[in-house]
C-alpha cells in the first residue's frame, strides 16, 4: 500500500524536484503585475533624495557651497558628511576606504558628494545641479597600466598562486610565447536600477525596502552609518529586476542615504537615480590587463605559465580583493599547468570602484587561459581544440589533477562533455568546410571555436558559505517559506519551494514564498557566487526535515505505528493502514501542541583556504560546460554575426531543467555581449562616456545566434552531497560566450592564413576586429 501511494504521488503532485516548472512570478513579469521596490505605495509625506556628484576625476575639495541647493524650490534639506550620526564608511570588506560622502578629496568623476532631499524627485534632481564646488585639480590615472606607471598603490593585498618551479621549465622549454591581453569591463545594465525606500520607526528603528542581493550587509551598513545596533534596522527585498552582482555591495550607498534622510526628517524617503547617474556612480566588472608567458612542447602541451593580472579596481577596495583572487583561481580554466606562477595586481585608479559581476573575476581568468591556448595553436599550426584536449586536467590516478591553488580536480567530466558536443555540433566537418570557405572568400571570413569551462563553486570567503531558512506550517496545512536568498529573476524562490514541496510531498501551490527580510533570517550571505540554491535550498530542506520528523513522530504515536511506517505522499500521510490528508494531520498536530515552525541552517562542508600560503580547497565542487560557436565577419567593415551556437552544460541532477536552461541561454548572451559589444569608455578628463543605453551597447534579440541549441548534460550528477545532487548554474555558463570571441579570432586569423594569433583585445567590437584584420593584412 505504501509503495503504491508513493508511486502515485510522484505522478500527481505539482511540487517536487527534477522537473520543469515555470518561474513562480513568470506571469507577473510578462504582464507587469510583479511588484518591485518602486511599486510600493508611497505614504503621504514621502520625500525624495538625489545625489550631487563630483565634476572632476581627482581633486582636493576646497569649498562646497550648497546654499543655492538648499534654497531651490521643493528642497527640504541637504545631507553631507557632517550629517552622518555614526561612521562615514560603507566599505564592504572593512578597509574603511569608501566614505558615504568624502570630506576632503574626490577620487573619481561622478563620485557622490552630497544628497538633496526634496518634496519630489524632480525637484531634488534639479536642485543637485546648483552646487558650487571649488576643487584643486590633482593628477589622475584611469587604467591599470597608467596607474602603475604613475605609482598608484594597490587597493588591497595582492595574491600569488604558485606550484612547481617555473624558472627551469622556461629555460628548457621547446617553445615559449609572451603576450598581453586587455580584457574590458562591463556594466550590469539591470532592468531595474538602484533604488531604496526607507520608512522611519520609533526609537532607533528604520525599515528599508530596496533592491539588493545582500540584505544583511545593507542592514549592517545602515546601522553602522546611523550609529545604531543592527537589530534596529530591517531590510526587505521582495524581488529585483536583475542584479548580476551590481546590487551586492553597490546598493549600500542608496540604502544609507535613504535611511539617514528618513531618520533626520522623520518622513519616508525614496532614492532612485537616473540611469546615467546609476551607471556613473556604481561599479562595473573589473577591466584586466594580463601579461602572460607560456612554455610548451611540440605537441602543444603546456609546461609552464607565468601570469600577472592587473585590474582596474577604482578608487576603493570594495570587492576587488576577492574578485582578483578568483581571476587567478580560474586562470587555468580546464587545463593543467605543470609549473605555474600567477600574481594579481589590484590597482587603484581614479574611476568608480569596481565590484562584483557574474563570474566575479573568473571570466577574466578564463579568457587569459584561452588566449594562451590560442597562441599555442597558431604557433604550431594546429586546431585549438586539439591543444585544449591535450592540456585537460587528468584524473587522480593518472596525475595532472592539481590546480595552481593546490586543490585536486576530482570530478572532471570535460572529456566526455567535450566529446559529446564535438559530435552533436558536427565540429570537425564544419571546421573543414569553414577552412575551405575562407580559402575561396576574400571579403567574408568565417570562424568556429569549441571552448570549455571549469568553474569552482563556493564563496572564497569561507564564512559566507552558510545559509538559514524559516518554515511555518499553519494549522490549515498551508506552508510559509522564507530563506536568506534574494530573487532577482533567476528562479531561486521557485527552486527552493520545489525542494520544500518535495520534502513534504505536497503541491507547489501550497507553499507561500515570502520576501527576503532580515527580520526572519539573520546574518545571511549575499545571493552571489552561484550559491543561492546550493545554500538556501539545503537550509530550507533542513527546516523541512525538522518539521517532517515532528509530524512523523506525532503520526506514529497517534496511530500506533513505528515511525518508519509513516510516509508522506501525494498531499497525504500514510501511517500504517491509515491514510490521512496532510491538512488533517497538521490540524491534529496543532491541537496536540506540536511545534509547527522550524529554522533551518546549512554550511558548506570540506572547504578551507589559506590565502597567505595560496593553498587550500576554496571550492566544494566544479561545474563544467562547453560551447561551439560559428561566426561570419565582413573584413571590409569589421562587422560580424553569430551564425550558430551549440551548448552542452553541466548542472548536475537539475532541480528544474527549464529554469536551468534559461539561465544557460541568458548567461551565454550576456557573456557574448561582454566580449563583443559592451565597451566602457572614459575620456581624458575621467568622465564615463558610455553612461546610457544610447552609448552602451548590450546584445539585442537580433544578436542571438541564428541557430541556438542548448542542452543540459542530463547524465551528470554531483558527486558531492549538494541539494538533490544538483550543481550551480548562475555563473558558469557566462563563460560559454568566450566561444564567440575565439571564433572571431579564427575568422580574423584567416586573412594571414592562420600563421599568427590575431591577439584581439576584449571587447572585440567591429572597430577592433577591423583593426586586427588590417594589421594582419599589412604583415602579408
Amino acid at each position: 500500500m505504501k509503495h503504491d501511494v508513493i508511486q502515485h504521488a510522484k505522478a500527481t503532485i505539482s511540487g517536487g524536484v527534477h522537473k520543469d516548472r515555470r518561474h513562480d512570478s513568470a506571469e507577473k513579469h510578462v504582464t507587469g503585475r510583479a511588484d518591485y521596490c518602486d511599486d510600493i505605495a508611497e505614504p503621504q509625506g514621502t520625500l525624495h533624495a538625489y545625489l550631487g556628484v563630483s565634476t572632476v576625476a581627482h581633486g582636493q575639495i576646497k569649498t562646497m557651497d550648497l546654499a543655492a541647493v538648499r534654497a531651490a524650490p521643493g528642497v527640504v534639506g541637504v545631507l553631507t558628511a557632517e550629517d552622518i550620526p555614526g561612521h562615514n564608511d560603507i566599505s564592504p570588506t572593512g578597509r574603511h576606504d569608501e566614505p558615504v560622502f568624502p570630506t576632503e578629496k574626490t577620487e573619481y568623476h561622478g563620485q557622490p558628494l552630497f544628497a538633496v532631499v526634496a518634496e519630489s524627485r524632480d525637484a531634488a534632481r534639479r536642485a543637485a545641479e546648483f552646487a558650487r564646488i571649488d576643487y584643486e585639480v590633482l593628477p589622475h590615472a584611469l587604467d591599470p597600466i597608467a596607474a602603475q606607471e604613475a605609482g598608484c598603490p594597490l587597493v588591497t593585498d595582492p595574491l600569488k598562486l604558485e606550484r612547481g618551479d617555473i624558472a627551469p621549465a622556461f629555460e628548457t622549454a621547446e617553445n615559449r610565447i609572451r603576450g598581453r591581453i586587455a580584457i574590458g569591463g562591463q556594466d550590469h545594465m539591470y532592468l531595474e536600477g538602484q533604488i531604496a525606500f526607507a520608512l522611519p520607526g520609533e526609537d532607533d528603528d528604520v525599515a528599508v525596502h530596496c533592491s539588493t542581493q545582500h540584505p544583511s550587509e545593507a542592514q549592517h551598513m545602515v546601522a553602522h552609518v546611523l550609529g545604531v545596533p543592527s537589530n534596529a534596522v530591517t531590510v526587505n527585498v521582495r524581488r529585483m529586476g536583475g542584479g548580476f552582482g551590481g546590487k551586492e555591495s553597490q546598493m549600500n550607498l542608496f540604502c544609507v542615504v535613504a535611511a539617514m534622510a528618513a531618520k533626520k526628517w522623520n518622513r519616508p524617503v525614496k532614492i532612485r537615480p537616473d540611469r546615467d547617474q546609476d551607471m556613473t556612480a556604481t561599479g562595473k566588472r573589473h577591466d584586466f590587463v594580463v601579461d602572460y608567458d607560456v612554455a610548451f612542447d611540440g605537441d602543444g602541451r603546456i609546461q609552464a605559465v607565468d601570469g600577472v593580472f592587473a585590474a582596474r579596481c577604482g578608487y576603493s577596495s570594495d570587492l576587488s580583493g576577492p574578485v582578483t583572487d578568483r581571476a587567478l583561481f580560474h586562470a587555468d580554466n580546464a587545463y593543467f599547468y605543470p609549473h605555474v606562477r600567477l600574481e594579481s595586481r589590484p590597482v587603484k585608479t581614479n574611476t568608480v570602484s569596481n565590484t562584483a559581476f557574474r563570474g566575479f573575476g573568473g571570466p577574466q581568468g578564463v579568457v587569459a587561459a584561452e588566449r594562451m591556448i590560442e597562441e599555442i595553436a597558431y604557433a604550431l599550426g594546429k586546431d585549438p581544440l586539439a591543444i585544449r584536449k591535450a592540456n585537460f586536467y587528468g584524473d587522480r590516478d593518472g596525475g595532472r589533477c592539481l590546480t595552481p591553488y593546490h586543490q585536486e580536480v576530482e570530478d572532471n567530466i570535460l572529456p566526455r562533455l567535450i566529446g559529446e558536443l564535438e559530435s552533436s555540433s558536427d565540429y570537425k566537418a564544419r571546421r573543414e568546410a569553414i577552412l575551405q570557405f575562407n580559402a575561396r572568400s576574400s571579403i567574408l571570413k568565417r570562424g568556429i571555436a569549441l571552448t570549455p569551462v571549469k568553474f569552482g563553486i563556493s564563496f572564497t570567503a569561507t564564512w559566507y558559505n552558510q545559509a538559514g531558512a524559516l518554515i511555518h506550517i499553519y494549522n490549515d496545512g498551508s506552508i510559509h517559506l522564507n530563506h536568506g536568498g534574494t530573487e532577482m529573476g533567476q528562479g531561486l524562490n521557485t527552486k527552493v519551494a520545489q525542494v520544500v514541496a518535495d520534502a513534504f510531498q505536497v503541491d507547489f501551490e501550497r507553499i507561500k514564498i515570502t520576501r527576503t527580510t532580515t527580520e526572519k533570517v539573520p546574518n545571511t550571505s549575499a545571493t552571489a557566487a552561484s550559491s543561492g540554491t546550493d545554500l538556501n535550498g539545503m537550509a530550507a530542506l533542513n527546516a523541512a526535515e525538522q518539521l517532517k520528523e515532528r509530524l512523523t513522530t506525532f503520526a506514529a504515536e497517534t496511530y500506533g505505528v513505528a515511525p518508519e511506517d509513516v510516509t508522506f505522499a501525494n498531499n497525504m500521510v500514510q501511517a500504517g493502514p491509515e491514510l490521512i490528508p496532510f491538512n488533517d494531520l497538521v490540524r491534529q498536530a496543532y491541537m496536540a501542541r506540536v511545534h509547527l515552525s522550524a529554522a533551518g541552517f546549512y554550511k558548506t562542508p570540506k572547504i578551507h583556504w589559506d590565502r597567505a600560503a595560496g593553498k587550500g580547497r576554496p571550492f566544494y565542487y566544479y561545474s563544467y560546460g562547453a560551447a561551439c560557436s560559428e561566426v561570419v565577419v565582413d573584413t571590409l567593415t569589421g562587422e560580424y554575426r553569430v551564425e550558430r551556437t551549440d551548448i552542452l552544460h553541466d548542472v548536475g541532477k537539475s532541480l528544474n531543467p527549464v529554469l536551468d536552461k534559461g539561465q544557460v541561454e541568458g548567461a551565454f548572451i550576456q557573456g557574448m555581449g561582454w566580449l563583443t559589444t559592451e565597451e566602457l569608455w572614459w575620456d581624458d578628463a575621467g568622465r564615463l562616456r558610455t553612461h546610457a543605453p544610447s552609448t552602451y551597447k548590450i546584445p539585442l534579440a537580433s544578436d542571438r545566434p541564428r541557430i541556438f541549441n542548448v542542452t543540459l548534460a542530463d547524465w551528470s550528477e554531483n558527486r558531492e552531497r549538494t541539494i538533490k545532487r544538483s550543481k550551480a548554474v548562475g555563473e558558469p555558463p557566462f563563460m560559454l560566450g568566450i566561444s564567440v570571441f575565439e571564433a572571431l579570432s579564427m575568422a580574423v586569423a584567416s586573412v594571414a592564413d592562420y600563421r599568427e594569433c590575431p591577439r584581439l583585445d576584449a571587447p572585440a567590437t567591429p572597430e577592433r576586429v577591423l583593426m586586427a584584420v588590417e594589421r594582419l593584412k599589412n604583415r602579408e
